[in-house]
């Protein structure tokens, strides 16, 4: 089991990689979401100038508004500047895309997407749509320097929902996952296997990757799991969870079990009083960095168990031993913005040094 960091893209904060690097983790995913955060690509290129050894990629890009030959070059030109431990960790662009009040790229588009990303990220030719044209199309100039496809660049695609996993399964070198954390695996590993064979490719636990996104909590002794530290510690996770599960309700009906977590309905209650055409920029207000003053009261234990691995060490390291004999590769944290180093050095110091 590995232990990796993801990363709200911020332009001047490449410090903090630099130190999560120093105590061992071993990837930083840089998240891409163009409406609340730097750009991930200006960031990469800082932190590959700044590191040596951990593995640096998006976490995960959007394929929704870049195109796929943009971001062939984009991850190429990363992959010049950190020979072989670059990776493209790419999605449909779910928060990116609702952010702008749009709805995310289409499994059927995105499988497209992946057809013509793949032979690109090799340097080779691939079928290029655009604007009711197809042209074949290669990046011409490999042996110049501007770009690295001698080194391959791994496809680790957002894998949240049995669609998604099966394009992973297909087209992909690893799923990101967004698992109940003391869940199974073996519903995942049953639809990217699925996805693989549609594809005419096996994959197995040993050459596929996989990684879920979550944030840990190390409680100190006799605390309790909804403590003022928890809550400051992974609540922005959590609140972006309740955020995640609005989005799905909203354009789909369904809410799964958001519905059971305290505070559901009124939380929906609240979001509905927005009116519909600016609702999309109330959302994700803080996502995944800080939590606003007025959903502090949705932030329940129920909602922070749900989303978030919160234990004592014994606890945690028993949970990530769990899900790593289940065919997890990689845990991937994302803390407050706020307290990021210190979830990061707690973590590093009393789990990182046990799996």
């Amino acid at each position: 089991m590995q232990l990796g960091i993801c990363v709200a893209s911020k332009i001047d904060d490449i410090e903090y990689i630099v130190t999560a690097e120093e105590l061992g983790y071993s990837h930083a995913w840089i998240a891409d979401s163009h409406m609340i955060w730097s750009d991930p690509y200006a960031t990469l290129a800082l932190v590959a100038e700044r590191t040596s050894t951990m593995q640096i990629g998006t976490g995960v890009s959007v394929a929704a508004t870049r195109t796929a030959p943009i971001t062939a070059a984009s991850i190429a030109t990363i992959n010049q500047l950190a020979p072989g431990r670059t990776f493209l960790g790419i999605g449909t662009g779910n928060t990116a895309m609702r952010i702008m009040g749009h709805k995310p790229m289409r499994m059927a588009e995105f499988d497209e997407y992946l057809t013509t990303l793949r032979p690109l990220l090799r340097g080779e030719e691939a079928d290029f749509a655009w604007r009711g044209r197809t042209s074949p199309i290669r990046h011409i100039m490999t042996d110049k320097g501007f770009v690295n496809f001698d080194d391959e660049i791994p496809i680790y695609m957002s894998s949240f929902g049995p669609k998604s996993m099966a394009l992973a399964g297909k087209h992909g070198h690893g799923a990101v996952l967004s698992i109940p954390p003391a869940g199974g695996m073996s519903w995942v590993w049953d639809g990217l296997r699925a996805g693989a064979a549609d594809g005419g490719r096996e994959i197995d636990e040993d050459s596929f990757f996989t990684c879920s996104l979550t944030t840990i909590v190390v409680l100190e002794p006799g605390e309790s799991a909804d403590s003022d530290r928890v809550r400051r510690l992974c609540g922005a996770f959590a609140m972006a969870s309740m955020h995640y599960s609005y989005d799905q309700y909203r354009n789909f009906g369904r809410s799964g079990g958001a519905a059971r977590i305290p505070g559901w309905d009124t939380y929906v209650r609240k979001m509905e009083d927005i009116p519909d055409e600016i609702r999309h920029q109330f959302v994700h207000r803080g996502h995944n960095c800080w939590v606003m003053a007025d959903e502090e009261q949705f932030l329940s234990p129920e909602l922070m168990e749900a989303s978030c691995i919160i234990g004592t060490k014994e606890q945690v390291i028993d949970r990530l031993g769990s899900l790593g004999e289940q065919g997890l590769d990689q845990v991937m944290i994302l803390p407050p913005f706020d307290p990021r180093y210190e979830v990061l050095e707690q973590v590093a110091e009393e789990i990182l040094p046990h799996i």
